[in-house]
């Protein structure tokens, strides 16, 4: 059965798509920009800011799961330049500090909003 997961927490989809669905035991986050809920501004210039208010998206949408960061299995990190990796890691890392989740980090050339920072991911909800 799959369940479609939202909340006023996060930004709402720049699209046709849902912020995450629960299929079975697992919850598929879709990517979060760095948008501010409720204002759509975007945080731009400083991947270190930018990659906060991604993580603090997706954290809004994992508790309205039933989930939390401890859940997540997989991790996707679209990055506008990847020379901003290290910056991005270092905040990241704050975020999933003892349970360290598999994870892709990617240069694209442009992301939607022209964002610097696009972040996925899977939980598995016992």
């Amino acid at each position: 059965m799959l369940k479609v997961i939202s909340t006023e927490n996060a930004p709402a989809a720049v699209g046709p798509y849902s912020q995450a669905i629960e299929a079975g035991q697992f919850v598929y986050v879709s990517g979060q920009l760095p948008l501010i809920p409720g204002k759509g501004e975007l945080v731009k210039g400083d991947i270190k800011a930018a990659t906060k208010q991604s993580l603090e998206n997706a954290k809004a949408i994992l508790a309205e799961a039933g989930c939390s960061f401890n859940d997540v299995v997989k991790v996707t990190v679209l990055l506008n330049d990847i020379t901003q990796f290290a910056d991005m890691n270092q905040v990241y890392a704050e975020y999933f500090t003892e349970h360290k989740p598999a994870r892709a980090a990617y240069e694209v050339a442009n992301l939607p909003l022209f964002a610097d920072v696009e972040i996925e991911m899977i939980a598995y909800k016992k």
